[in-house]
This record gives C-alpha cells, structure tokens and sequence, in this order.
C-alpha cells in the first residue's frame, strides 16, 4: 500500500461523469498515486450504460453489483478493493465546490487520520417547489462550518465527504447490519469516540446536488426513523440523537399516548406545509416524532 490516495464512489441511479472529471482534474494535486474506484450499486440499466465508458478513463476502475447491497456494505467492499493509504469516501450526487478540493484535503493529512469536509447546498432555492423542503433541510441542518461541527465531532460526521486511512476504515468497517436508509454514520462515529479516535472537521464542502422531491425525501426520512428505532433496540445506536432522547422524555412523563394521538391528527397539515413553496423543518421533526412513536 502507498501513500496515494484511493477515491470510493457508490453508484446509485445518479450521472457522476462530472464529478469524476473535477476529480481526474484536480489528481495532480494529490502528492502521489490517486486511484478512482466506481461500484454500481444495482443502478437502473441506463444509468449502467452511461458509466461503462468511464471505466477507459485513467486510474478510473469502474465495477457493477448484481443486486442492491446497501450503503455501508457498498463502502466496505470499496475499501477493502483500494490499494492505497488513504481513502475519500464520497456520495456519487456530490460535485467539488472548486478546483483546489484535492489540494486543501492534501495540505490537511498531517491533521489527523480522520477528516471531515462537510457539506454545502446551492444558495439561491431551486425553481422546482418540490424540492425547496431538501434544499432547506441541506442548507439548515446539514450545511455547518467546521468549527460548529468540531464541538460535536463525532455526532457531526458524514461518510459523505470523508478523508481516511484505510486502517481506519478497516478496523472500523461501517456496521452492515443497518440495512435501512441512514445511521452508518451514526454507528461509525460511536466506534471511532469509543475508541478514542479523532475526527477533524475541516472547510472542504462539496455540493450536494442530487436534491430529492419532497415526497421521496419524507419516505426516505421515514425509514431513516425506522432504522433509528431497528439500530437503538438493536445495538444501541443513535442513543444520543435528539429524536430519541425527546420521544424518551415524553414516554418517561407519561405524555407518549397523548402525544402521538396529536400528531397524527395534524399529519395531513404537516405534509402540506412540506410540500409547499415555504417549507418549515418544525413540521418535519415533528412528523419524524410521530412515526418514531409510532414505532416505540
């Protein structure tokens, strides 16, 4: 193993040749061999016959599953495929920022050995109403500056945008038995704070660009709470997410019975507000409130 760089894209139903060509760009900047390491994830055929051509590129090494494995287990076999020292685990709906991506995580490695770049959303809403409600999300809850996700390191961390040795990620493989959508981050960073691993958040975005309609973003937020609840009463994961703490509050005063006959009262007004033009988070973290207890 060197001490180049190996880049870990999961392929899902999503176009990455922009994406691969800013990093193809950037690849000098990398002071040693980079490698760009493509599995499909059980894509639709067209989105197949799109990325097939990459594998020709340079250093480019572009693979497809048979069927959908998931996200952690998809990471994992990345890592265990790279052949060098360290690995930049990225989303395949991400596009860098600006040209000197590569060069900032290349100027930061003497750090730590697990880098966080965060993330960044356009800052004009999209045209498209429908997705204004991910849009606001990302930009609200997701889009922090380093310095306010350091005080939290590890409950801040996304595998989205991360900077690793593989040692790292091979003695902490991300947790496949959370199948469901969300919290394999969650899991990672619990390992890496029980074993006193430090994470180091630095000012390295990328953009989030694969914005998702409302309707699938609430299904998608919905089964992250279903796997929230499959990942705390199953390993104890997520025992500090706001959520949980909050459902458990109310279930301890007694007020879970009541409080779950409100919510699903004012579901149909809370979905409206999420699918319209102005979008209020408050009404999602209540609705997510309302399928955890239904699920307790």
């Amino acid at each position: 193993m060197t001490s180049g760089l190996s880049i870990l894209i999961p392929v899902f139903n999503w176009p990455v040749e922009e994406l691969i060509n800013s990093l193809l760009a950037q690849r000098p900047d990398w002071p040693g061999p980079v490698e760009i390491l493509l599995l499909d994830d059980g894509s639709r055929e067209e989105f197949r016959a799109l990325h097939r051509s990459l594998a020709r590129l340079p250093g480019v090494h572009y693979r497809e599953l048979p069927a959908n494995v998931g996200r952690a287990a998809i990471r994992n076999q990345l890592a265990a495929a790279a052949q060098h020292e360290w690995l930049l685990l990225l989303d395949n709906d991400s596009l860098l920022p600006d040209a000197q991506f590569l060069a900032r995580y290349a100027a930061a490695r003497h750090r730590g050995s697990v880098l966080i770049g965060g993330t960044c959303y356009a800052p004009t809403p999209p045209a498209d109403a429908t997705l204004r409600l991910r849009w606001e999300y990302g930009r609200s809850r997701e889009a922090r500056p380093a310095a306010v996700r350091q005080r939290q390191p590890y409950a801040q961390l996304t595998i989205n945008n991360a900077l690793v040795r593989a040692a790292v990620l091979r003695r902490f493989p991300l947790d496949e038995r959370l199948r469901g959508y969300g919290h394999e981050d969650t899991a990672f960073g619990e390992a890496l704070a029980a074993a006193g691993v430090p994470v180091v958040h630095l000012e390295n975005p990328v953009l989030h660009a694969g914005l998702e309609p409302a309707e699938l973003f609430l299904a998608k937020s919905e089964e992250a709470v279903r796997s929230l609840v499959a990942a705390f009463r199953q390993h104890g994961t997520g025992a500090d997410s706001r959520l949980l703490r909050t459902a458990l509050r109310l279930r301890a005063l007694g007020l879970a019975g009541p409080a779950q006959a409100l919510l699903r009262a004012l579901a149909p007004r809370l979905r409206r507000n999420l699918h319209s033009a102005t979008p209020q988070l408050r009404a999602l973290d209540l609705l997510k409130l309302r399928w955890l207890l239904e699920l307790w």
